[in-house]
């Protein structure tokens, strides 16, 4: 890591992350996933040092933060070892921004303060049970009814999907492909909404539900931005969502490089130390350049966008990059771990069922490659 980046005001952000992690995150998790949930009162907890308010706005209850702030939340979460808490405890950071840049005043007054403090709730509803990634093909529709829509749809693998009070949702309100999406923000007890929990391989303890809208009325005033007009607004949420996803396999790979040249170092075989061993140092220092060159790609991004660039091809392949090599050091550790590495309770274990999702969620690596071939003018 490029430790020039991160001023003495970032390092002394981190340390009270790493407090909070430490102290109301580490002892808990591994009955957090067992339950496959973790307690509501953590997002309070969260939202009353500052974690949730992170980069949103001072007139919105948020607090300033550039990129290298972000990034260190999501090294400290990572420490964890569980992807499922980062993702429901952050759900807000792709609920929220569409909201906070095109909702009205009034609109953003009303919710995103009181998701900023931990007081409720926020999900991203996108992905359908027909289309995935295909966001310009999504079928959820919203007819205009006096001042409401009349909903009726589904969306599936939906973070925080089940406890959510407010659902930032893609509709079709047009004709179809983007120029006819728009977005509204469905409230958790509205009418004719019901909630279904999924089962999955990993994440436990982060709640993913698929939604269905039968008749549901929504008003006109929860319309984020002009009618029609949301693909471009969930389009900007994107850069950001998937250079987060970035880092987060980014950092949970060097949890799982930490793990495994502890174990190394600990564990004896035929009366030496693991690490002794040709084979699991050269193993290790393989881990070691593979994260290295991911970071350096991920930071490099960081600061063009940092700077107000789109580097969108760019972000494409550093999510395609990351996720890549996650999959490839979670499996070293593993196996560097042996036995210990196939036992639940270890944070290696765990991630390693994780590292799938990073390379679905936020858009799959091969629509990422074409929308990078695209964008590069191939």
């Amino acid at each position: 890591m490029q430790k020039t980046r991160y001023s003495d005001e970032h390092e002394a952000f981190r340390d009270s992350i790493r407090r909070f992690v430490d102290r109301e995150i580490v002892p808990h998790i591994d009955s957090w996933e067992a339950a496959k949930a973790f307690p509501r009162a953590l997002y309070q907890k969260a939202g009353a040092i500052g974690l949730l308010g992170l980069g949103f706005p001072e007139d919105c209850g948020g607090i300033p933060g550039d990129a290298w702030y972000k990034l260190i939340v999501t090294e400290e979460l990572a420490r964890a070892g569980s992807g499922g808490i980062m993702a429901g405890l952050m759900s807000h950071a792709i609920g929220l921004p569409p909201i906070v840049a095109l909702g009205s005043p009034a609109l953003k007054q009303r919710i995103v303060p009181a998701v900023l403090e931990g007081k409720s709730i926020s999900a991203l509803a996108v992905t359908e049970p027909s289309g995935g990634s295909d966001v310009a093909g999504l079928r959820t529709t919203a007819v205009r009814d006096g001042d409401h829509y009349v909903v009726n749809g589904s969306k599936t693998f939906i973070t925080s999907g089940i406890r959510a009070d407010f659902i930032t949702t893609a509709v079709r309100t047009g004709d179809a492909g983007h120029g006819g999406v728009s977005i509204l923000v469905i409230e958790g007890d509205t009418d004719g909404m019901t909630r279904t929990p999924l089962d999955k391989m990993g994440w436990w303890c982060s709640d993913t539900a698929q939604l269905y809208f039968d008749n549901c009325r929504v008003p006109v005033a929860n319309r984020v931005g002009p009618e029609n007009a949301g693909f471009m607004g969930l389009m900007l949420n994107f850069n950001n969502e998937r250079l987060m996803l970035a880092a987060q396999a980014w950092a949970l790979a060097r949890v799982c490089l930490e793990d495994a040249i502890a174990w190394a170092k600990e564990r004896h075989t035929f009366g030496r130390p693991l690490i002794s061993r040709q084979v699991v140092r050269h193993k290790l220092v393989d881990m070691e350049m593979r994260v290295a060159r991911t970071g350096a790609y991920m930071h490099d991004v960081a600061t063009r966008m940092e700077q107000g660039q789109h580097p969108v091809a760019d972000v494409c392949m550093l999510k395609n990059d990351a996720t890549d090599m996650l999959e490839k050091v979670a499996a070293d550790a593993v196996q560097i771990l042996g036995g210990m590495g196939y036992m639940q309770g270890t944070r290696v274990e765990r991630i390693f069922r994780e590292t799938k999702v990073l390379s679905i969620g936020g858009g799959a690596s091969e629509v990422l490659k074409d929308l990078a071939a695209k964008q590069l003018g191939w």
